[in-house]
Parts: structure tokens; sequence; C-alpha cells
């Protein structure tokens, strides 16, 4: 599980203006895939961040938990390396180093996450099996299409079977029966492990999420009807980006 609590970022700025996160709460449980949506500048990147522990807020704090929901959760805020350990995370742009073979990557990936040579072996297979790697296991990530990277990056976000995983456009550059699969995939894990998805299509939201939150211009509000998660999201943006432009 993840809990957000009343986190805050603050990026100072030399001009008049300076973005802001504020009062950001929310929760995403075990065995459920919650979506976080947002036009680009929305603050929504920022959380995702600190939640994966590339940096700390200006206040409040990040928990996680690991399978067992009832030992105490580690606080990211405090731990930030601990993030990585308890929380799978694929980016919206990939980035892999490009020079190495995709199965010296995935080994590299068992390796910093402390795998047992038996483990990391067991693992490494279950994602070349899931992902369908096999045919270019032996190629360099540089010559991958965007697609194939993209499962890659997949695959070592769960190389060490974690409790949490946070997907950022998690579909972005897959083919249509690609995206089939990984909608698939996402539900099947999405029942031992929490899941939280930050994405521009709407539609994915709906067909995924068990619920959503919106964010603009660095406030959250939960979506009241994943239905009309459309309508809502063009309310609530119009409404406050017009009330900014009137300042």
């Amino acid at each position: 599980m993840i809990e957000v609590s009343d986190f805050c970022k603050e990026y100072k700025s030399h001009s008049k203006h300076s973005f802001k996160v504020e009062n950001v709460s929310f929760t995403v449980e075990k065995g459920s895939i919650t979506g976080l949506v947002g036009p680009n500048g929305s603050g929504k990147s920022t959380v995702i961040k600190a939640i994966c522990g590339f940096h700390y807020p200006t206040s409040g704090h990040i928990r996680m938990w690991g399978y067992d929901e009832k030992a105490l959760p580690v606080d990211i805020t405090e731990q930030n390396e601990k993030a990585m350990e308890l929380c799978g995370y694929v980016p919206e742009i990939t980035q892999l180093p490009p020079d190495m073979k995709v199965i010296e990557f995935l080994n590299y990936a068992a390796k910093c996450h402390g795998l047992r040579k038996e483990d990391a072996e067991k693992s490494i297979e279950n994602q070349i099996k899931t992902f369908e790697l096999s045919d270019f296991l032996n190629n360099k990530i540089k010559i991958l299409s965007k697609g194939q990277q993209q499962r890659v990056s997949f695959a070592q976000a769960l190389i060490h079977d974690p409790p949490n995983l946070v997907l950022d456009e998690p579909i972005n550059g897959l083919d249509p029966s690609q995206i089939i699969t990984l909608r698939e995939l996402i539900k099947k894990l999405s029942k031992t492990k929490a899941i939280l998805i930050s994405t521009h299509i709407l539609s994915e939201v709906n067909n995924l999420c068990s619920k959503a939150f919106i964010m603009n211009q660095g406030k959250i509000y939960q979506v009241k009807n994943l239905k009309d998660i459309e309508n809502e999201f063009v309310a609530l943006t119009s409404k406050q980006n017009l009330a900014e432009d009137r300042k």
C-alpha cells in the first residue's frame, strides 16, 4: 500500500510565479489500481517522483507497506533509498542504458536489487516470457523500438517482485495488441500489488482503475464517478484555468 499524506512541494523561482504542489493526500491500496490524471504541469509527475524516492517533499509524508500490511510502513520521506525496494517504477520516458544488451540489463537490474543467483534467474526467465523479450535478448537497447524498450522497462520494474507498482504513461509506444495484453497483465498484477497509474488517456482510467484522482495546478481532487471522468476532468480544469487567467 502507498499512503501520501499532506504532501507539499514548492519550487522557488526568480520570477513572480513559483509552482507549488500542496496538501496532496491519497492512498493506493493493495488489490486495486488507482489512476492519477492531469494536464501537463499539473504536479502529478512531482508526486510520482517523490513516491519513487527521487526527491523529498517540502512537507508531508509518503509511506509504503510491503506485502505484509500488518508490519510497520516505511516513511519514504525519511528513507527514500527504500522506495525502489518496495516499489517498481516504469517512467514515461524509458531511461535504459543504450549500449547494454537486454539480457545484460536484466541481470544488472536483478543484481542491483540484491537477488540471489537462483532467484534472479527465475525472475529473469519469467519476465522474458511475460513481456516476450526472447527475440531481442541479445540486442543492444539502443536499437530497440520504442515499444520494445517499454517492455524492457516493465521487466526491470518487476524483476524484484515489488509489492507496489508506479506506472507513468505505461502504454506509450505500444501497438493495440500490446496495449490489450498489458491491460490484462496490470489487472492480474493488481490482485497482489498496489498499483498507481499516471496517464492522460482518460479511457484507460475507466478501463483499469477502481478509483482515480485529478491533479490541476498543484491540487488534487478525487473523481466522483469513473464513468463520467471525462466531463469531470474538463469541468475542473477549465473552471480553474479560467479563474487563473482572470487573476
